[in-house]
């Protein structure tokens, strides 16, 4: 029924400004085929026919034709005025899309682990920030798990998360890789070290994240590839937390390389572990039915340029 609108709007408008017409939403009495037809760029028989379609379905008349004039009935003014709406409506979908595809306005929601979140992504929203300012970023922190739930609902853009993730309902693009450093409290014999090999671990009380958080899984598979059985002594939601029992005394753990600039990493020992040294890949996620927008396209790209700086 839309294709319908514009003609009859033509005909009920007031002609000289059509376009501002058509956003005031003023409607005139006057009017008549020919002159709309002449703005619709069709013959006047095929304008005539669409608009007896239209009368046709509505059920009513549109229209009191007569022989200089034609001049809207009453149910005609009541449907251009809604019509009118409907395609001011239209118009500015279209122009917001139109914006949004040259990132001039918009929205970017991005689902992001907690252990990434305050250490990657403030750098990148800011230069992405100051290149589109009229797009809103959005940060969801959440588990792998859960994130993934949203990327099916398709809740958020796409997910910064960590390996391993195997589902094939989704692409992963690998954006770097970082080292897992070893975590002490001041004065810990271990810090002398300038490396630490993995079997001097064995007997450690470790600290991890709980469960749900692909880190704590990362640092056990770790462990028990290198055929350790470290004693968990303590497991947290946080990496602050994590941090400020490390710095307590109450046990090691291994920490993210962007973490180690943090005030709380500061006033701890980090070591690097002796090759082969724990890593965790960061990936980029998102579904394959739906593919990446430009603007997670251009965040992504930004992304990437900067971490191999």
């Amino acid at each position: 029924m839309l294709k319908y609108y514009f003609p009859v709007i033509t005909i009920g408008t007031v002609y000289g400004d059509e376009s501002a017409s058509l956003r005031r939403g003023a409607v005139a009495r006057a009017g008549n085929f020919t002159r709309a037809a002449e703005q619709c760029r069709v013959s006047q028989p095929s304008l005539s026919q669409q608009i007896q379609k239209l009368e046709e379905e509505l059920g009513e008349r549109l229209f009191d034709r007569m022989k200089r004039q034609t001049k809207l009935t009453s149910y005609g003014e009541a449907f251009v005025r809604r019509a009118v709406r409907i395609l001011e409506e239209a118009e500015m979908a279209l122009r917001e899309a139109t914006d949004a595809k040259s990132l001039l306005s918009g929205m970017l929601t991005i689902g992001v682990l907690p252990t990434i979140a305050p250490y990657l992504l403030p750098e990148a929203i800011s230069a992405f920030a100051r290149k589109y300012p009229g797009v809103e970023v959005v940060v969801q922190e959440d588990t792998t798990g859960h994130l993934l739930k949203h990327l099916t609902t398709y809740e958020i853009d796409f997910a910064i998360a960590s390996n391993p993730i195997e589902d094939s309902r989704f692409e992963i693009q690998e954006l770097f890789a970082e080292e897992l450093l070893l975590a002490l409290p001041a004065g810990h014999p271990l810090a002398r070290k300038r490396t630490v090999p993995a079997s001097a671990l064995k007997g450690e009380r470790l600290i991890v994240m709980r469960e749900g958080h692909c880190l704590g899984d990362q640092v056990l598979g770790f462990c028990e590839h290198r055929e350790m059985k470290p004693t968990v002594s303590f497991r947290s939601a946080q990496l602050e937390t994590i941090y400020a029992l490390v710095a307590a005394g109450l046990g090691l753990s291994l920490i993210p390389a962007m973490a180690a600039a943090t005030e709380r990493a500061n006033a701890l020992e980090l070591r690097s572990i002796q090759a082969p040294r724990p890593e965790r890949k960061i990936l980029a996620v998102w579904p394959k039915q739906r593919p990446l927008g430009r603007a997670a396209r251009v965040f992504l790209d930004l992304m990437s340029a900067r971490s191999k700086r």
